[in-house]
């Protein structure tokens, strides 16, 4: 592998109609202290101005790659459609984020002497009021549902172990996507990285490093519970994390990590957390029907034997541990 200091990284961005954010995250990239070699900007149909902005951008021409889709394919098909765009290029290391995040500076820096050990990391990202963020890094694999993160997982070293992804800050080597695949576009949105993290961790170690890398340009709206802080949903986000679910126990089942009755346990606490949702931060039972309609489309998906997940790109060897 070469050596951290002179690694290529293509970063790329997946947007929809946030130009504003994407104006910001452009600002913070060209001002970074150790740029990218390509950055390339994945625009799931906008009907905004995104266009205009990623064309009135400071970064350079042979820098900058601009992709309108012909539909909003959601995030996961955004990022499969940028990292296949960055194979065709050549790419080496891939930097995968949304459009509402900025750039720490020195990100690069901070991050590629960790690319010494991972070849799939994560770094740490801070909220839009400066609060450190830490990240549901581990998932239990038979019920299929994050590990709440209730302590600094940091306290004991600079790194942790992951076993699951994130859209939101993954950098990952090309060897690693050859194997697995491009993230997989019919999740449509969530699940998808949680999926392409874990299936990272069966070829490769998946690191989450003590670096601040990130962040968050779009504040989230909360609502405050006990300890907790409780995120408004919409319908769109329900019923894709409830029928993605299928998609979920689809590779769990490919790779032989699924236990039926434990991931259909996962699945009633998934619900009754979007419940708990729904009555607390939201004050409204208004979004069940999307629920329901998410958890009978994932019925179908769990029913259909012709069902197949992604390839892997480069066949040869692709049981090898990296």
């Amino acid at each position: 592998m070469e050596s951290s200091s002179s690694m290529q990284v293509t970063i790329i961005v997946v947007t929809f109609n946030r130009s504003g954010y994407l104006s910001r995250l452009l600002d913070t990239i060209s001002a970074m202290t150790d740029p990218p070699s390509r950055v390339i900007v994945v625009d799931n149909a906008s009907t905004d101005d995104t266009s205009e902005v990623v064309r009135d951008s400071s970064l350079p021409a042979s820098v900058l790659r601009y992709e309108r889709l012909e539909k909003n394919t959601g995030g996961a098909g955004g990022f499969s459609s940028g990292m296949a765009f960055a194979l065709e290029e050549g790419a080496d290391w891939i930097w995968i984020m949304d459009d509402d995040v900025e750039v720490i500076p020195d990100a690069l820096t901070r991050l590629k002497p960790w690319t010494e050990k991972y070849k799939c990391l994560h770094g740490r990202r801070e909220e839009a009021d400066g609060r450190p963020y830490f990240w549901q890094h581990r998932m239990n694999v038979s019920l299929g549902v994050p590990r709440p993160t209730t302590a600094d997982p940091f306290s004991a070293g600079n790194f942790a172990v992951a076993n699951v992804g994130c859209f939101e800050g993954m950098l990952i080597h090309s060897d690693v996507v050859n194997r697995i695949g491009l993230p997989d576009p019919r999740f449509f949105i969530t699940w998808d990285d949680t999926v392409y993290g874990w299936l990272a961790s069966q070829y490769t170690e998946v690191g989450y490093v003590n670096e601040m890398v990130l962040r968050r340009a779009r504040p989230l709206k909360t609502v405050g519970l006990a300890n907790h802080q409780v995120n408004t949903a919409n319908d769109l986000f329900r019923f894709h994390l409830m029928r993605n679910r299928a998609y979920l126990a689809k590779y769990f089942a490919r790779y032989g990590s699924l236990n039926r009755g434990q991931f259909a346990v996962g699945t009633a606490l998934t619900f009754a957390k979007e419940l708990y949702r729904c009555l607390f931060a939201e004050r409204s039972l208004k979004g069940v029907p999307a629920l329901l309609a998410g958890f009978w489309a994932g019925r179908k998906i769990h029913a259909d034997r012709a069902w197949r997940p992604m390839p892997p790109i480069h066949s040869e060897s692709c049981q090898d541990k990296l």
